[in-house]
């Protein structure tokens, strides 16, 4: 099968990006069409087959994305995708809006439909910055162009059952979930003596992941919590933040794990379509103190990996971290139940629902 891989925008590494990476894994011959391209900010794909957008020719919407976004449909409607049998749209957005030939299967990983769009309470980005007004009112152009993208896909498949809930309420298309991969292997479970009384938040410090009900927990509690991580967010975080509190920015890989296993536990305040880091904590045996909406919701087991909070407040996250016992959870349990993100059964998953797919395409 000749197969292509379209992404929204490469000009960061963020989650979605790292599951883009593992498509290409499992599918290295495919060249990836995407909006833009920063390869110095988008490194790990610097020696792919990157084949960009007209939009490329314009240096300034690699920095504004604001910019960006409206544009980016017209781009991928423009992109021609005619010599492929299988097009892979991985997005959060405007990838799903390529145009394909009857005789070409369309298979769409969402990450989210888009929260600009659907959900901007979700996504306060969208109504603050230098372009707001003008996301404001070009949102109900972009809303009716997303519903009529949305049905040219041909097969959905989710990060999440939460994110298939809201493809079927948005878009009122089905979804198979296949959940995105995340490197347990990288992490390993400490001994007890390694073991430290911190809690650990890791997170881009932006308001939708909620930061400050954390700091205003902790500020209360008084408890030692160590923040990994920068963004907009940080310098008002800073200022409210009591001695008890810890800001490391952002560390390297192996510093990163080190904090991990070492926590007594990982907090998790967004309410996110999947959400890794929990995922990363627990495979490191660490429970997570999360809250339970969300994709969290599939991730952490109460009682046995983690708890948690139901009220996106401070108050709600105190409450759990206060009767928080780290020593009734086994972190080789932990560890075991985390296994089931790992890439190994992404790829075997993923692969095996496209190959499903493309059958069942072919059939009619």
């Amino acid at each position: 099968m000749n197969i292509a891989l379209v992404h929204d925008w490469l000009t960061n590494v963020a989650g979605a990006e790292r599951v883009l990476l593992t498509l290409h894994e499992i599918y290295p011959e495919a060249p990836i069409y995407t909006s833009v391209f920063d390869p110095k900010k988008a490194k790990p794909f610097a020696d792919l087959n990157i084949k960009t957008s007209v939009l490329q020719k314009f240096p300034l919407l690699k920095k504004h994305r604001e910019l960006l976004v409206p544009l980016t449909p017209f781009a991928f409607e423009n992109i021609n995708l005619s010599k492929y049998d299988v097009v892979i749209s991985s997005t959060t957005f405007a990838a799903k809006g390529v145009i394909t030939k009857p005789e070409t299967v369309h298979i769409c990983y969402c990450h989210t439909p888009t929260r600009y769009l659907w959900m901007p309470e979700l996504d306060p980005r969208s109504d603050s910055g230098n372009f707001s007004w003008l996301r404001k009112k070009i949102r109900p152009k972009l809303l009716e162009w997303d519903k009529a993208a949305a049905q040219r896909v041909d097969y959905y498949i989710s990060n999440s059952d939460y994110t298939g809930r809201r493809i079927k309420k948005f878009y009122n298309r089905n979804s198979v979930t296949v959940y995105p991969p995340v490197d347990v292997n990288r992490f390993k479970i400490a001994g007890a003596d390694r073991v430290k009384d911190h809690y650990l938040f890791v997170s881009r410090l932006v308001g939708y992941k909620r930061c400050d009900i954390v700091v205003e927990a902790f500020n209360k509690l008084g408890l030692p919590l160590k923040i990994i991580g920068s963004g907009p967010e940080k310098k008002r975080l800073q200022k409210i933040a009591k001695s008890n509190i810890e800001f490391l920015g952002f560390l390297s890989d192996d510093e990163l794990r080190k904090y991990y296993e070492e926590a007594k536990a990982f907090i998790f305040a967004a309410e996110e379509d999947f959400g890794i880091v929990p995922v990363e904590a627990m495979s490191a045996g660490r429970p997570v103190i999360a809250f339970g909406r969300g994709g969290a919701k599939e991730t952490v087991v109460p009682g046995i990996t983690g708890e948690f909070f139901e009220n996106q407040s401070w108050e709600s996250l105190a409450e759990v971290v206060k009767t928080f016992n780290p020593d009734k959870y086994n972190p080789e349990t932990i560890r075991k139940h985390a296994k089931q993100f790992s890439e190994e059964r992404f790829k075997k998953e993923f692969r095996a629902t496209v190959e499903k797919m493309v059958e069942e395409y072919n059939k009619d």
